[in-house]
């Protein structure tokens, strides 16, 4: 006994609240072999804790672009390959979905993409070096619908302190969603964020996408009959 009442005892460090749940998902053969394959080339094999910087990664230094949950990465392949003389990141969970977009990568022979299977919280606040990114993008995140699973929606205003920590100077951050009620959740964290600045101006959503190709959430929530709420913040 140590003689310290249990109400005063240290509580056991809590879990951190996850933003998604991780679905391993059935494979098909292709992506199965993907992973043996062409994984070693496009993954990128990253530890939470330490420091995975853009450069050193692609062999020079050019804008670097970072993708936040990219599904199945059509919409991500299409970008890298239109703007060749970037690089660009993308994290996602799903392992389906980061075996399509191999296979998407190799199929296109884009060498200015790789590929995270990791939280992107972590990635964010202590992974990248600071002011190591052009933009960032986050379209049609997980709504968590259910009041009482608010709470693990992804954009926070910690979310957006590390946005700021990452982005250098004018760099953009880009979110679409569905959901009208997180819509204007996002839209007030960001606002709230004195160093981000609202390109379609205070209070408004951005009047369409930025170079960028409907995702499949997108053309779902369409053919749902959604509107769909873009946001443009820049780093001052």
């Amino acid at each position: 006994m140590t003689g310290i009442p249990a109400w005063h005892r240290e509580a056991p460090p809590r879990r951190p609240i996850r933003s998604f749940v991780r679905r391993q998902g059935r494979l098909t053969v292709a992506q199965e072999r993907a992973f043996v394959q062409l994984w070693p080339r496009y993954g990128v094999d990253w530890t939470p804790g330490t420091r995975l910087d853009p450069v050193a990664l692609f062999g020079q230094e050019r804008p670097c672009h970072l993708e936040i949950g990219f599904g199945n990465g059509e919409a991500l392949a299409e970008m890298a390959a239109s703007h060749p003389q970037r690089h660009y990141l993308g994290v996602e969970v799903h392992d389906p979905g980061v075996g399509h977009l191999l296979l998407e990568i190799h199929r296109r022979g884009l060498s200015n993409l790789r590929l995270l299977r990791e939280d992107a919280v972590p990635l964010l606040a202590e992974g990248l070096p600071p002011a190591s990114l052009t933009g960032v993008c986050l379209f049609f995140p997980d709504p968590w619908p259910k009041k009482r699973h608010h709470k693990r929606r992804l954009l926070t205003p910690e979310f957006a302190a590390d946005l700021v920590r990452v982005l250098h100077s004018g760099g953009l951050f880009q979110a679409a969603t569905d959901w009208e009620e997180y819509a204007g959740q996002m839209l007030g964290i960001l606002e709230a964020e004195a160093r981000l600045i609202n390109a379609a101006g205070p209070g408004a959503f951005a009047p369409g996408p930025l170079e960028r190709s409907p995702t499949r959430f997108e053309r779902r929530g369409r053919r749902l009959g959604h509107d769909i709420y873009e946001l443009q913040f820049y780093r001052r």
